[in-house]
């Protein structure tokens, strides 16, 4: 028996501090709700978690990207609806301006709502959204999705022949308003088409914000196995720990106390 070099006491010493180590870490974990609060703990981990949150990131700014172009789409939409009703009611007139029975004072009333009326359409091609033109007839990238790739918006030109040489027409004789029924059934037309092309723009792109909507989520679960802390299994290891801490502390003082017993071989 020794007095100078207590094994037993730097064992338990040694024991003591990697289970208060082991505590510390537990209780980090449990307070922050991350396994990972070093990069000690899990370096590679780490690093795979770094991207996939740089990835969500990305994800949900593509997913904004689509939605405001959604809602380009749709306040598109909101003003074709009521061209259409404009060139509708042009196209009336022009009907009604061929009445035989009408005079020429009475073909200039008509002329003077016609004008009205193509007046509001070529206003409608002047309009924006947030600065940029809705009806420029240019197309838009829109980004869809991490990596920068893109869906082509179909543009709408207001400001294309079939449209202006309609709302420019005169319908106030006999003739004029035989060519604007025709420029205006083109417009008409023409309209049709540019609605159709919305549709499918907003169609295509709600498509690819369900798909951004789940890879967001898939890349979430991905994360979350890597880095959140089960709270079950981690408060089972924080009670062990804190119980290895407990009887460590009270066996080193049971190791301390060993070369006490020395005295009684002096006795």
């Amino acid at each position: 028996m020794v007095i100078n070099t207590n094994s037993s006491a730097q064992n338990a010493a040694s024991l003591l501090q990697q289970s208060s180590m082991n505590l510390s870490k537990s209780l980090a974990r449990l307070s922050s709700g991350s396994k990972i609060t070093s990069p000690a703990d899990d370096s590679a981990g780490l690093a795979v978690s770094m991207k996939l949150g740089a990835q969500i990131g990305r994800v949900g700014a593509a997913q904004n990207n689509v939605n405001n172009a959604v809602s380009f789409n749709q306040t598109q939409d909101g003003y074709l609806q009521k061209v259409n009703d404009a060139l509708t009611r042009m196209s009336e007139l022009s009907v009604s301006a061929q009445d035989v029975t009408k005079t020429t004072s009475d073909r200039q009333l008509y002329q003077s709502e016609f004008s009205a009326l193509g007046s509001y359409v070529n206003d409608v091609a002047t309009k924006s959204f947030n600065g940029v033109s809705l009806f420029g007839g240019t197309a838009l990238n829109v980004t869809t999705d991490s990596e920068g790739a893109t869906f082509s918006n179909t543009g709408v030109n207001l400001g294309s022949n079939t449209y202006t040489t309609a709302t420019g027409d005169n319908i106030s004789t006999l003739s004029g308003a035989k060519a604007a029924l025709t420029n205006t059934e083109s417009a008409i037309s023409q309209l049709a088409t540019d609605r159709a092309n919305i549709g499918a723009n907003e169609e295509s792109l709600g498509y690819y914000n369900d798909q951004l909507s789940s890879l967001s989520n898939n890349l979430s679960a991905a994360k979350s196995q890597i880095t959140d802390v089960d709270v079950a299994t981690e408060s089972t290891n924080y009670a062990k720990q804190n119980i290895l801490v407990q009887s460590g502390t009270a066996m080193l003082a049971q190791a301390n106390s060993m070369p006490q017993s020395v005295l009684r071989l002096l006795q």
